[in-house]
């Protein structure tokens, strides 16, 4: 394989040889010559390379100029050294492709291996993933079942990551090399990943992590889609999160008070986590178990029940929630924690003539979420830049022990977010 000697001033020597591929670098050959594609100008027998605080992955284009490309330029203090020729121990001989370190679907569970990095498409950004943050889908694909159209042995599960942006295809808008975003999408659990132009959006200026900013992509998205645009919430009303301990949920506790509400339930069946739910918006917690819930909603409401349920429990709480939701009320259902079927009052639903709406991303189009990540923008962005809306991280976990944060998820003892780390 061929290998060339990297020479870089005061910092290669200090490396471990797993790490001497991992900085940026740019070649250009000048062959007869052409000009190389991108923002780079022309430059002849031209070696450079940017060495930074956090190390990217160099990129080899096997064009006929010969060329490598800077992707990843990361960190803060940002120098300039010369370099001669570059390891090129990362690039699969059969596809050109730089390979990456990813969490994937196996046969007999979740696998760390090596894949080929992705590469976007044209309404696409490529990202140097820095953390993930961890979801019940991305628990359920990485034990091998199915969320949609992802699933099954070969699968990188991750609906929602952070990091940088490396490339950016044609029809990207908003977006540009360099840019710190955090994004939904699909494979995130990966030192690379693509999202689509419109569902990345870059970091608020207010010095937030990527540990912090990994949680709250879905959250956001969810909660306002559900709350505001499906369940046509408004201020002055009453409101209810089901499942409220959840990193969804407790998001929704927390829009729900920004945007106004005059009452907010949110339950949870475990007695500690209940007892938080105060600190993040609710005004009243119930245990969703409890028979007797109902009656303390609508004692809250003076016994008309809240204008709006959003339901991450389903199941066993579908005729409860017909119950505590007012004549001409709203119930959207999220996601079916409490099962996936159950008896439904139809009786009930029509004396009450509740608006019963179901809501899902993975039946909506490109341009649906764009306009759903939009929407959430327009409402929430300022309370994030302020910091007023953000979750509680549970623990961390670093790329390599994914499989053990999606049973520790699975064990149901966390409150707040789970988040991998990629750095």
């Amino acid at each position: 394989q061929e290998c060339l000697t990297l020479h870089l001033r005061n910092a290669a020597a200090k490396l471990p040889s797993h790490q001497r591929a991992q900085f940026g670098v740019f070649v250009d050959r000048g062959v007869d010559g052409g000009q190389q594609p991108g923002r780079f100008k022309r430059r002849q027998m031209v070696l450079q390379i940017v060495v930074t605080a956090r190390f990217g992955v160099f990129h080899w284009c096997p064009s006929p100029e010969g060329m490598m490309m800077l992707r990843d330029a990361m960190g803060k203090g940002r120098r300039q050294a010369t370099a001669s020729l570059i390891d090129l121990s990362q690039l699969n001989p059969k596809t050109g492709n730089t390979r990456m370190k990813a969490a994937v679907v196996g046969e007999h569970g979740l696998e760390i291996k090596e894949v080929d990095e992705p590469k976007p498409k044209p309404n696409e950004v490529l990202v140097r993933v820095r953390a993930c943050g961890m979801n019940r889908a991305d628990a359920m694909v990485a034990s091998g079942m199915a969320h949609g159209r992802a699933g099954g042995p070969g699968t990188i599960p991750g609906i929602e990551f952070v990091g940088e942006v490396v490339e950016v295809g044609d029809d990207a808008q908003g977006v540009k090399p360099g840019d710190r975003v955090m994004c939904s999408g699909t494979t995130g659990w990966a030192e690379y990943a693509v999202a689509d132009w419109g569902r990345a959006v870059p970091l608020p200026a207010n010095n937030m992590t990527w540990t912090q900013a990994s949680t709250m992509p879905v959250a956001l998205q969810t909660m306002h889609n559900a709350a505001v645009t499906a369940g046509r919430f408004k201020a002055g009303e009453a409101i209810m999160i089901q499942g409220a301990s959840t990193g969804v949920g407790l998001m929704g506790l927390q829009i729900a008070k920004a945007l106004g509400a005059k009452l907010v339930v949110g339950s949870s069946t475990n007695p500690e986590r209940r007892a938080r739910l105060g600190e993040f918006g609710a005004d009243l917690a119930v245990d969703s178990t409890d028979r007797g819930w109902v009656d303390r909603v609508l004692e809250a409401t003076g016994g008309d029940g809240v204008d709006l349920i959003v339901d991450q429990i389903s199941g066993y709480v579908a005729n409860a929630n017909l119950a505590a939701t007012k004549i001409l009320g709203r119930i959207v259902n999220v996601g079916r924690l409490g099962g996936f079927t159950n008896e439904f009052n139809f009786d009930l639903h029509a004396m009450r003539r509740i608006d019963y709406i179901g809501v899902t991303f993975r039946t909506r189009s490109v341009e649906e979420v764009r306009d759903i990540v939009q929407a959430m923008k327009n409402d929430l962005w300022a309370a994030v830049e302020a910091g007023d809306l953000s979750l509680p991280i549970d623990s961390e976990y670093a790329l390599d022990d994914a499989a053990e944060a999606v049973e520790y998820m699975k064990a149901n003892k966390h409150f707040g977010k789970i988040v991998l780390s990629v750095d």
